[in-house]
């Protein structure tokens, strides 16, 4: 059973974090907890790319970004994984960095202190070299970049099923069991 955060950054690509909740809602029973944080442009973006305000009818525990009281503002909370989910360039370089400023990068500094599996579902494009370097940054002390790159293969037919391809691959990299495509099977 996981312990899963789920922190949706201010980025476009809101799509990705609505089929992300879709799926851990899907795998309720692979996971003890899942803890959200969403910042105040990621609630603006999923209102504004999905043209509602549903994501807080997800039966998850939702935390204030300003939250240090949330579980998984300490290592002890022995939370596993942390999805930031879509992920900017400017939360990825305040990561990068150690600023843990709101709850959302003081969660992701405990991951990683705590040698734990955080992803970062990176949307911006392209990149320059500050990006680069920042997700280097972060890839040596142990997190994985994941960038919102769909896949074609599986012949997804609409905007959900594309996003799919991405968050499919995020869960497999989070250890989940899961039905997907998968290539050449």
């Amino acid at each position: 059973m996981k312990k899963i955060v789920v922190a949706v950054g201010g980025s476009s690509g809101s799509i990705y974090a609505k089929v992300l909740f879709d799926r851990l809602l899907q795998m309720r029973n692979q996971t003890a907890a899942i803890g959200v944080v969403m910042s105040d442009n990621a609630r603006f973006n999923w209102q504004y790319e999905l043209d509602n305000t549903n994501y807080d009818q997800y039966p998850f525990d939702f935390y204030d970004k300003n939250d240090f009281m949330a579980p998984f503002a300490s290592g002890s909370a022995r939370y596993d994984t942390m999805i930031v989910c879509p992920c900017s360039m400017g939360l990825l370089g305040r990561i990068a960095t150690g600023i843990s400023n709101d709850l959302t990068t003081r969660a992701a500094d405990v991951i990683l202190k705590e040698r734990r599996r955080l992803i970062l579902v990176v949307r911006d494009t392209p990149y320059n070299l500050i990006h680069i370097n920042n997700m280097k940054t972060i890839t040596e002390a142990g997190g994985i970049i994941c960038p919102a790159t769909p896949s074609f293969y599986s012949k997804p037919n609409t905007f959900e099923a594309l996003a799919a391809t991405v968050i499919d691959r995020v869960l497999d990299l989070a250890g989940f069991d899961l039905q997907t495509y998968r290539w050449g099977e």
